[in-house]
């Protein structure tokens, strides 16, 4: 083992060398020839994603390539505009509202066809609430979303006609109307899914849609469908034939008739592939901005600044005290001080985020203290979060029973060495750079923190799959509502990490504690759904965010600003932190 490693340490150092030394060739030194289209080539878009889709069914992705591959074929009845935040139509042409705000009428443009000719009406939008996103059976987090009230009551969805749905709630729902941008899926093709089981009696839903699946078999709404999937290397879209806005527009789009995802594992490769021309957008890291700036002119590139980004970078403690099949899911030891609010308190303080702004993001971003992004109206302002202050953290681990040995390591009550894992998801280099700054800063208040970074894939299936874990560095996607995010703060929402319910089909889980802070966070969420005064509502998830500040189940890190360089080929650009480059990606043309 000891020779492997120093083999395995010889060819780091030596690939890193390598990286360096091109990473500083000018990008006049690059081949002109990369960036020349092939004229016989029809119009198509070359980006880069680090990792390969765990599945192609929307309703059960749970990876941001999944979700990013749903969100390219399938559309909603609604969308929201991210320039404007105001919710527009898509596949429903109008939508009404009852007076007392318990009914809602959605109405589908006339039509409507799926990737392969067949009509897409009420039927569909039925089948995919009540069969899919409302199935008991499905781990889907808009079942979470959906939630309405203390019963957490879920909504009527009832066929009125072939163009009109009506959706009947038990109470109001403030956040409703949003949500029905969820995507619709084909009726025609799936509903047996849901009739049949396999041989372990799970719907075949489950099983459906997986990423060996022939691209053929999966139609499509959007203005995209999926041609092609090679693992390790590209997924390629194709233009949809039966794209419904080129009636409403009277314009054959997409103009772009193609489009590449590039599957690359490593940021740094994804610089040097823009570089050379091979790509034809890229989100800027931080560290790359100051040489992409000096670049633009030459490489006929814009970058593009959205402000402050959505969403949230963060560490997580494994809060659940919880056995399967015997076994603790967190050693008792550990699962004490990741449990004691003071502990997870003190890292929260420990952790020197200024630092993180100055030296990893390049001053590109600001300390992150809530889950709300800060462009969102419910964004807590006054919210205070954890200054940097390590003296402090030594105080709040003292005050929670830990000491100190001679050696300034950090024990528990016990004389346990307080050591545990932090895993991030391998590839990506910001957060591998974050990852070992969280290291160093919690050492230097004695903790004995193994940084590790896996495979993306691996690191999800550990949190939603075998809750193996101790403590993650990852992010979540954000946007304008928080009711959202309500998969994450329901005590038993798909996406409440820190101390996750076992998915339905898994392996039970006994002796899983729910926290007062956890449940008062939930009946919180439903109060913030239930609520129809803008200003009330800001005041109650005001009270969430100082409640999850306060007992901090995800210690945030560092909120970047939303930065993309795009080709200037690529006419009609609007960018947006909430949307990026190509949230209009069906209206944008390429000028050669």
């Amino acid at each position: 083992m000891g020779l492997l490693n120093s083999l395995r340490i010889l060819v780091t150092k030596w690939l890193t060398c390598v990286l360096v030394v091109i990473l500083l060739i000018p990008l006049s030194a690059c081949n002109p020839a990369a960036l020349t289209a092939n004229p016989n080539q029809p119009p198509q878009l070359v980006q880069a994603i680090l990792s390969d889709p765990k599945t192609f069914n929307p309703v059960i992705a749970a990876d941001a390539t999944s979700s990013s591959v749903g969100r390219m074929i399938f559309d909603g009845l609604i969308t929201e505009n991210p320039l404007t935040g105001e919710i527009e139509p898509a596949l429903a042409e109008s939508w009404s509202i009852s007076e007392d705000n318990l009914k809602i009428i959605h109405t589908l443009r006339p039509n409507l066809k799926w990737s392969d000719g067949h009509p897409l009406t009420a039927e569909d939008v039925v089948f995919t609430y009540n069969q899919l996103y409302l199935n008991p059976n499905i781990p889907s987090g808009m079942r979470d979303i959906l939630k309405i009230g203390e019963s957490k009551s879920l909504p009527q969805v009832r066929k009125l006609n072939d163009l009109q749905v009506e959706f009947a709630l038990s109470e109001p729902f403030a956040p409703f109307l949003g949500i029905t941008g969820a995507t619709i899926l084909p009726a025609h093709i799936l509903r047996k899914t849901i009739e049949q089981k396999d041989r372990d009696g799970k719907l075949k839903f489950l099983s459906t849609w997986t990423v060996d699946t022939s691209p053929e078999e999966i139609v499509a709404s959007s203005a995209y469908k999926l041609k092609s999937y090679a693992t390790n290397q590209r997924l390629v879209f194709e233009e949809n034939p039966y794209y419904w806005k080129k009636e409403v527009v009277s314009k054959d789009i997409p103009y772009i008739e193609r489009v590449v995802w590039e599957i690359v594992e490593s940021t740094d490769t994804s610089l040097l592939q823009f570089r050379s021309g091979s790509l034809d957008s890229i989100s800027v890291s931080p560290e790359y901005f100051s040489l992409l700036k000096k670049e633009q002119d030459k490489g006929n590139f814009e970058i593009y600044n959205g402000g402050p980004d959505y969403g949230t970078n963060y560490i997580v403690f494994n809060l659940n005290t919880g056995k399967r099949n015997g076994k603790p899911l967190v050693a008792p030891r550990k699962s004490r001080w990741f449990n004691n609010v003071k502990f997870r308190q003190a890292v929260a303080y420990a952790i020197n985020r200024p630092r993180m702004v100055k030296n990893i993001y390049r001053g590109l971003g600001q300390p992150q203290h809530s889950f709300i992004s800060v462009q969102s109206p419910f964004a807590d302002a006054s919210l205070q979060g954890y200054d940097y202050n390590p003296e402090k953290a030594k105080q709040l681990l003292k005050e929670a029973g830990f000491k100190y040995n001679q050696k300034n390591q950090l024990l528990d009550s016990e004389g346990n060495r307080v050591s545990f894992t932090l895993n991030t998801n391998a590839g990506n280099k910001i957060r591998e750079t974050m990852g070992n700054q969280v290291e160093e800063d919690l050492e230097a208040i004695g903790m004995d923190v193994n940084f590790r970074t896996i495979n993306f894939n691996v690191l999800i299936g550990k949190t939603s799959g075998s809750l193996d874990w101790e403590c993650i560095l990852l992010g979540l996607t954000g946007g304008n509502e928080p009711n959202n995010g309500a998969n994450v703060w329901f005590t038993d929402g798909n996406l409440h990490m820190f101390n996750q319910k076992p998915a339905p089909g898994q392996n039970p889980i006994e002796g899983r504690t729910i926290s007062d802070w956890e449940e008062k966070i939930d009946r919180l969420f439903i109060k913030g759904a239930r609520e129809l005064d803008e200003d009330k509502r800001k005041a109650i998830y005001a009270e969430i965010q100082q409640l999850v500040s306060d007992n901090v189940p995800f210690i945030y890190l560092v909120n970047p600003k939303a930065l993309g360089a795009v080709r200037n080929k690529i006419e009609g650009v609007e960018y947006s932190a909430l949307g990026g480059a190509f949230w209009n990606l069906e209206e944008l043309k390429i000028i050669e």
